[in-house]
């Protein structure tokens, strides 16, 4: 079974995203295939590796095609399909969140010492 799907994450299939896409890919009993939707069956990686699916280097708007077989292959192809139609938890807000309560923590303290 197989769909096509847009990839929704701002970094695209990069760091975060790949790698929650593996993490899902692994929880099945199936096979899970990923690559650009124009690259045909010659373009697709296996799921279930970081380096491949991030070495695809798709982008975000991007179209992919996305292949499970296996036992659990509708759930597999429903789970990451869901994934790559969705930001990823804390994208581009965790970081800089983590960095402005830093920030703020630090601007308190200040405010705390200057009578």
């Amino acid at each position: 079974m197989e769909r096509t799907v847009s990839v929704v994450p701002e970094a695209g299939l990069h760091a975060r995203p790949a790698s929650k896409l593996v993490q899902t890919a692994n929880r099945f009993d199936a096979s899970v295939s990923i690559g650009r939707a124009e690259d045909g069956d010659d373009g697709l990686v296996r799921g279930d590796s970081m380096l491949s699916v991030s070495g695809l280097n798709v982008g975000h708007g991007e179209s992919v095609r996305v292949v499970a077989e296996g036992a659990d292959a509708a759930d597999a192809l429903d789970a990451v399909c869901d994934l790559l139609t969705s930001e990823v938890d804390g994208e581009g807000g965790a970081g800089d969140g983590a960095a402005g309560e830093s920030d703020a923590r630090s601007e308190g303290a200040d405010g705390g010492d200057t009578p």
